[in-house]
């Protein structure tokens, strides 16, 4: 039973990788994709046939076709590798690509709001030198020189709305992003931890780097199990005796086939038995 289930696993963990390869092959040659994606499929279905032809024939077939056996299955292995190291690698880019977007939309978006307050800023400094210039007048003068800045008063206060008004909406369009730059940071706060467990206080600069370890550790690990977990499930499958069975499936031995070389011991033994414990 055991030897059906890791055969079974094998063919599951086998088509995972096998997916994940196939297109990660089809998007490093994305110009030719439905045919990286045949040419990958067949590739991998001939490699597992490969790998299992070799383990149950083994003493059958000559060093020259073992060599090269061997060899085309171990340059499957590494092309499978590639394969499923380019889907995540693909995967893990287009993650950071899409926080990277958020965040340039936001310096976007707070450059305009740093114009706005700039502007603003100007202003009520244009407002202060006013009220310090009357501040700063003769009693006498001051009727005079507040009548004169009433318009340029009434200009500035038209001028400060807007801007006011401007750098509100601007916020208001930022806080999407911020929702969705957080989001961002959710789905990469494992990698985050993985990284701070290898780098310490460098984990911020080291995240792409603790990513492509874990994706190395993935890939080591992934076809190699699936080869070699169908190699030795089906080579135990196929080097099952073949047992006699009667019309209702049951296994039957003739008896000459039984072993009855321990009866003259266990009779000696059940002699010894009833001449010192007679009772039992």
């Amino acid at each position: 039973m055991i030897n059906y289930l890791a055969f079974a696993t094998s063919l599951l963990v086998a088509g995972v990788a096998a997916w994940f390869s196939v297109i990660g092959l089809a998007t490093i040659f994305s110009g030719s994709w439905w045919p990286v994606i045949i040419m990958g499929g067949v590739l991998e279905i001939g490699k597992l046939v490969t790998a299992a032809f070799l383990h149950i024939n083994w003493n059958k077939i000559n060093v020259l076709m073992k060599s090269y056996l061997c060899t085309a299955v171990l340059v499957l292995m590494l092309i499978t590798s590639l394969g499923i190291f380019g889907f995540l690698a693909k995967a893990n880019i287009e993650q950071n690509l899409q926080g990277d977007s958020y965040t340039l939309e936001m310096s976007i978006i707070d450059k305009r709001i740093s114009a706005k307050e700039s502007q603003l800023k100007r202003l009520e400094d244009r407002t202060a030198n006013l009220d310090n210039i009357i501040d700063t007048a003769r009693p006498e003068d001051r009727n005079y020189i507040d009548g004169r800045q009433k318009e340029e008063r009434s200009q500035i206060a038209l001028a400060v709305d807007p801007i006011v008004d401007d750098i509100v909406q601007l916020n208001n369009d930022k806080l999407p992003l911020q929702r969705l730059q957080l989001e961002q940071d959710g789905e990469i706060g494992p990698i985050k931890y993985v990284a701070e467990m290898i780098y310490g206080e460098n984990a911020l600069d080291k995240i792409d780097n603790a990513a492509r370890i874990l994706i190395l550790f993935i890939i080591f690990a992934f076809d190699p199990l699936a080869v070699l977990l169908l190699v030795a499930s089906l080579g135990l499958i196929a080097r099952k005796p073949d047992l006699p069975v009667d019309n209702d499936g049951n296994i039957t031995i003739a008896a000459e086939n039984i072993d009855t070389s321990f009866n003259p011991v266990r009779d000696a033994q059940r002699k010894l038995k009833r001449k010192y414990f007679p009772k039992e």
